[in-house]
Parts: C-alpha cells; sequence; structure tokens
C-alpha cells in the first residue's frame, strides 16, 4: 500500500518557478511508475508528467515540455515536479499518482496541492 501526500503548491506570478513534492509512504515506492496531473475547476483532470519505476525515462504533456521536470529520490520516497515559467492557465489542483511498474493504471492518489499563477 503506498500513500502518497503532496506539498509545495501555492502563489506565483506568471513566469515563475515553483517545485512540487510528493512524499510516499510504505517500502515499495521503487517499484511504482509515479504521475503528476492537474486539475482546473469546471475542467476534466489531465496528465502532466510521468517517471518510470527505474528513474530512467520521463514523459510529459505537449503543453509542458520544456518548462517541467519530473525526478524522483527513491532513497527519500519522494518524487518532484519543477515547474518553471508558468502561466495563469496552469492554475490547479495538482495530483501525484503511482502505478505499479509498468502500468499506466495509477491506483493510487495524493490528495493534492493547490497551485496558482497570478499577479
Amino acid at each position: 500500500q503506498v500513500q502518497l501526500v503532496e506539498s509545495g503548491g501555492g502563489l506565483v506570478q506568471p513566469g515563475g518557478s515553483l517545485r512540487l513534492s510528493c512524499a510516499a509512504s510504505g517500502r515499495t515506492f521503487s517499484t511504482y511508475a509515479m504521475g503528476w496531473f492537474r486539475q482546473a475547476p469546471g475542467k476534466e483532470r489531465e496528465f502532466v508528467a510521468r517517471i518510470s519505476w527505474t528513474g530512467i525515462n520521463t514523459y510529459y504533456a505537449d503543453s509542458v515540455k520544456g518548462r517541467f521536470t519530473i525526478s524522483r529520490d527513491n532513497a527519500k520516497n519522494t518524487v518532484y515536479l519543477q515547474m518553471a515559467s508558468l502561466k495563469p492557465e496552469e492554475t490547479a489542483g495538482y495530483y501525484c499518482a503511482a502505478a505499479l511498474r509498468n502500468s499506466r493504471d495509477y491506483t493510487h492518489w495524493g490528495q493534492g496541492t493547490q497551485v496558482t499563477v497570478s499577479s
């Protein structure tokens, strides 16, 4: 069982940067691929980024490529999302999720952290 807790959200100006963290409980974190998703009010949840359970492969939504970086530290049971050049339309709740090994079925979700991009 994996429990996920996000942190690092907040208010940032357009063009600014923010780093989100997702801390996982349990001894099996290293066997899970980790993803970040976001959901704005009135909109569907959308995929942002994914990192493989090995940490070797990363995947990004086209809208964030070149600006966001996902990484993981298995020794700390933590996955990160470094966000740069943030845009107001990226205001949303950001959620991390875990999928066992190569599965695309995210079975564990965090409670989310709010990111607001506004001047």
